[in-house]
């Protein structure tokens, strides 16, 4: 864990403009001053982020809202007081002032308060608010390791925090309160279920609203993943062994007979483990300079929504 000295350093330099990467419990975050126009512009460059993709603000505490939502429900309480530190972004109708490069040009602003002691010391002794998408470059894999993200942007990024690996390991859930009714824009692992025990029921889903990480293709290794259901998975190896491209497999069983094991990564069994391992996984199969990724499809059910999106979005079509 960062010492004090790290901490008032990497404010420093926050305060001068540059980038800082930070540990959440979701992933790494690539830090900058929210309020500061040209830390912005720096921080879309670096990710070569596309303009009209917003950021979402990360907060020291929940009672920071109002100084970047106009309108805060009764129901953004609730849901603040409940989950709060922890992985969930509320997406709110924006104050007047707050840039457009925060919002994507939207009327709206997600926000959320991370549930990683690191992240939230350092939130607390910057005294503003943090835009912190992850700190990696646009639509790749997301970093769980301060490794990764010094091996994504070198020394594009000013500091690095290390907080060791993220014990969640995929993104928030984004949840829209902007419009009528709440709506779920990104399952994460605060599932729908557990809203709704605010909510008084699940949220509904769709939006026009844009949100961090949904677009068709994101989340991606540079080597093509392709999904396959476990019942085709030996089916589909096969052809391409026949075929000779060199694969590499991750699954959720043992090695099929004849399948040199450095080919294969066996997957854990529960959820929780599978999504914090997910990024590292793929990121050590995509070094290997294989040509096709194979994973075996993961279960249906809420406890796997949240990896079943990023394994899509991440199988899709460039």
């Amino acid at each position: 864990m960062s010492t004090d000295e790290e901490i008032r350093k990497a404010v420093q330099t926050l305060r001068k403009g540059l980038l800082v990467a930070f540990p959440t419990e979701t992933v790494y975050g690539l830090g900058a001053d929210a309020s500061n126009p040209q830390a912005l512009d720096l921080l879309y460059r670096v990710k070569a982020r596309p303009g009209d993709h917003p950021v979402t603000v990360h907060l020291a505490s929940a009672e920071e809202m109002p100084s970047w939502a106009r309108v805060v429900p009764p129901v953004a309480w609730e849901l603040a007081h409940r989950f709060w530190p922890g992985p969930m972004t509320l997406i709110l109708p924006r104050i007047a002032g707050v840039s457009d490069r925060l919002t994507g040009g939207q009327d709206t602003i997600g926000l959320r308060v991370p549930g990683h002691p690191l992240a939230l010391r350092l939130l607390e002794a910057f005294g503003g608010g943090l835009a912190a998408p992850s700190a990696n470059r646009f639509g790749s894999l997301s970093p769980t390791t301060a490794q990764h993200v010094c091996e994504d942007l070198g020394p594009d990024v000013a500091m690095v925090l290390d907080g060791g690996p993220c014990p969640l390991g995929v993104e928030s859930t984004i949840l829209d309160l902007s419009g009528q009714e709440p709506r779920l824009l990104r399952p994460g692992l605060l599932h729908a279920r557990d809203l709704r025990e605010v909510l008084g029921a699940e949220p509904g889903s769709g939006s026009q609203t844009r949100a961090p990480g949904t677009l068709a293709r994101h989340y991606s290794p540079h080597t093509p993943l392709l999904l396959v259901a476990p019942a085709d998975l030996e089916k589909e190896l096969r052809n391409l062994e026949q075929e000779g491209l060199p694969f590499v497999v991750m699954a959720r069983r043992p090695a099929f007979a004849g399948i040199d094991p450095a080919d294969w990564v066996l997957a854990p069994d529960s959820a929780r483990d599978y999504a914090r391992e997910l990024y590292a996984s793929l990121r050590r199969m995509d070094l290997l300079g294989r040509q096709r990724i194979l994973v075996e499809e993961v279960p249906e059910g809420p406890d796997w929504e949240a990896i079943r999106d990023r394994l899509r979005r991440a199988s899709a079509p460039a």
